[in-house]
């Protein structure tokens, strides 16, 4: 599935290239390092998760940490718009539990408070349409479910704003903004790797 015309991700491609190798090498560690903050952070908001969605789930690493230590949890799904990466996760990740689709954020075929935990790992500065995205978070998390959201965070990053990022969220006062438009009611902010990397955790 290639994302809707309406949403258009301009990192897919680049993402698809680095889909074989994206787990290899300095950048594939720091991926693994920031991925397991996140489990563990997730799983300490919310241990017993029994459906959980993983947004931008690329290789499927955080989904097969899900699936080795959420026993009990009945679905596990994650969906993302690279199909390479989509193709890579299927094969490192073996278990009846787990459904991955390709597809964006902001259209995502999932019905309406089916999910008690989501989460999402440096994908959410690629999303199109964030606070639309954020929306969809909003409507498929049952109520008292919990977002887990970690990307780029800081002040540090406001540069950016004026030039290749212009308008997205990279600071947490915009991201909490959009938050709280989706729907979210409590928002807890965490650092999660260095400065600029910082995770919220966003309750419906």
């Amino acid at each position: 599935m290639t994302p809707e015309k309406d949403v258009p991700d301009r990192d897919v491609h680049t993402f698809d290239r680095r889909a074989n190798d994206y787990d290899e090498g300095r950048h594939g560690q720091l991926h693994h390092d920031v991925s397991d903050r996140v489990v563990n952070l997730a799983l300490a908001v919310h241990p017993t998760p029994r459906r959980i969605l993983d947004v931008g789930c690329g290789t499927g690493y955080v989904i097969k940490s899900l699936a080795g230590r959420v026993p009990d949890a009945k679905q596990i799904v994650g969906i993302d718009p690279a199909p390479t990466m989509v193709k890579v996760a299927r094969t490192n990740v073996v278990d009846p539990r787990v459904r991955l689709d390709s597809g964006v954020v902001e259209h995502r075929p999932y019905g309406d408070e089916a999910f008690d935990l989501g989460v999402s790992t440096t994908s959410f500065d690629h999303w199109t349409d964030q606070g639309r995205g954020l929306r969809e978070c909003a409507r498929v998390l049952a109520p008292g479910g919990h977002l887990v959201l970690a990307d780029q965070f800081s002040y540090l990053l406001w540069p950016t704003l004026v030039l290749g990022r212009r308008g997205k969220a990279r600071t947490r006062k915009r991201a909490s903004r959009l938050l709280a438009a989706a729907g979210f009611d409590v928002q807890d902010w965490h650092r999660l790797y260095a400065v600029i990397i910082g995770a919220v955790v966003a309750t419906k």
